[in-house]
């Protein structure tokens, strides 16, 4: 009887596919959902701000709880990484730790109940993998690492500075996919518009798009998480000109006050910004999406409020917000004045409201036109509901479309369908489905 394994992932994507790449070396588990009965637990950790340090150690302790008595349970990934000697002092229920350079060794290591921590970070090259969650649409990591010197983010000082994968090894991955069946990828990495920058190559990103669209097979493809320094206007041509990239355009901006944008040290002003969310505003059938950081030590009333309007005006499809966490090893750690928790979180409600109205907008704008949409299956809403993914968004973090009718008999989950988006209830588009 094969042993059994329980898998929990946090944080994000590219976490999800360094889990992917543990379960392609744990195929002889089998996988459960229960942890007590689980011969091998694994949580996957984030360590990027407090409330995900939070989540990873109550999610460890939860299973460590939970656990049958002969299991093993095994920590790996950012958080572990980031604080491995006092977490291995700290928390003696488990048995095993690991941080970000050895997902491919994850079977020697529960083998031998040994932890490791190899001095580099884990990058992919071609090892197989276990796609989670979708049976059509893959993520694809281009890089670790950053050379970014952001003073409010930790991941350089755990993950080092940039390392690519080669362009050869990530087209050879996205065939392999391809062969099994998979056609719309997402490409990820901490600052995917420096791919290949380490390499030499100031238009990595161009080749890859090139090199991806060569690629018989692949129906869809976005870039997540460009970083406005090293997103130009020829790449943002490149995608929108691309017959197999959606014109999809992620690039958190973090802030749009030029004071507080030199404090956070992201290496170029508001000017520039709104230049390139302008061209990728003017891209026919765009969406646009950013992330922003309320509460950045110094930031006063007035730099808030020239953050809330410009979210206000520019009509944004999606804005993710996140409230400043003060992370020690960072240079924003040492900034005064810092921004009371209440101030912190009232900022972020009142910002989160315009970013509703903006989704909402986004959405209302899409009655009564077609796209083409992956049907994942039933949805979660209700069990008389499709749940259905346009092409143009990315998973998870863009929502879905709840398919309520459709003019098509026999349909496959997995597979693409044309969609009329028919109303808008609430946040959420509902459609029909009207051809193959």
């Amino acid at each position: 009887m094969n042993k059994k394994l329980h898998i929990v992932s946090l944080g994000c994507t590219k976490n999800l596919v360094d889990t992917e790449v543990m379960l392609g070396r744990l195929k002889s588990f089998e996988m459960t959902d229960t942890p007590d009965e689980a011969d091998v637990i694994i949580v996957n950790t984030c360590g990027f701000i407090d409330a995900a340090k939070e989540e990873s150690i109550q999610t460890v302790l939860n299973l460590d709880a939970a656990r049958k008595e002969d299991a093993l349970l095994v920590m790996a990934g950012c958080l572990s990484e980031r604080y491995k000697e006092q977490l291995q002092k700290e928390l003696p229920e488990v048995d095993i730790f690991t941080g970000v350079g050895d997902y491919d060794k994850i079977d020697e290591l529960i083998a031998k109940k040994q932890s490791r921590f190899t001095p580099h970070v884990f990058l992919s090259d071609n090892q197989e993998r276990i796609i989670t969650g979708s049976t059509s649409h893959a993520y694809i990591k281009l890089a670790e690492g950053c050379n970014q010197t952001c003073s409010f983010c930790a991941i350089p000082g755990f993950k080092g500075k940039l390392h690519s994968r080669t362009l050869e090894s990530v087209v050879k991955e996205v065939r392999r996919l391809v062969e099994q069946g998979f056609y719309d990828f997402s490409f990820i990495s901490q600052d995917s518009s420096s791919y290949l920058y380490d390499q030499g190559e100031t238009e990595g990103l161009i080749r890859l798009i090139e090199a991806v669209e060569r690629i018989e097979g692949v129906k869809s493809a976005r870039i997540l998480y460009l970083y406005p320094s090293t997103t130009s206007l020829k790449l943002i041509d490149t995608i929108a000109g691309s017959a197999v990239f959606q014109n999809y355009f992620d690039m958190p901006i973090q802030h749009i006050d030029p004071e507080i944008l030199k404090k956070m040290k992201r290496g170029i002003g508001s000017d520039r910004i709104v230049e390139l969310l302008e061209a990728m505003k003017a891209v026919p059938g765009s969406f646009v999406r950013t992330g922003v950081i309320v509460g950045f030590p110094t930031e006063t009333k007035e730099a808030f409020e020239a953050l809330y309007r410009f979210v206000e005006n520019f009509g944004f499809d999606r804005v993710s917000i996140f409230e400043y966490s003060d992370e020690e090893g960072t240079d924003a750690f040492s900034l005064e004045p810092k921004i009371d928790a209440e101030t912190i979180r009232e900022r972020a409600e009142k910002l989160g409201e315009i970013a509703e109205r903006g989704m909402k907008a986004s959405m209302q704008k899409m009655v009564g036109k077609r796209y083409e949409m992956i049907v994942e299956g039933p949805s979660e809403e209700h069990e008389f509901l499709l749940s259905a993914r346009p092409l143009l968004w990315a998973p998870e973090i863009d929502g879905e479309v709840l398919v309520n009718e459709s003019e098509i008999e026999g349909l496959e989950f997995g597979k693409c369908y044309r969609v009329e988006v028919t109303e808008v209830a609430g946040i959420q588009p509902i459609g029909r489905i009207v051809d193959a």
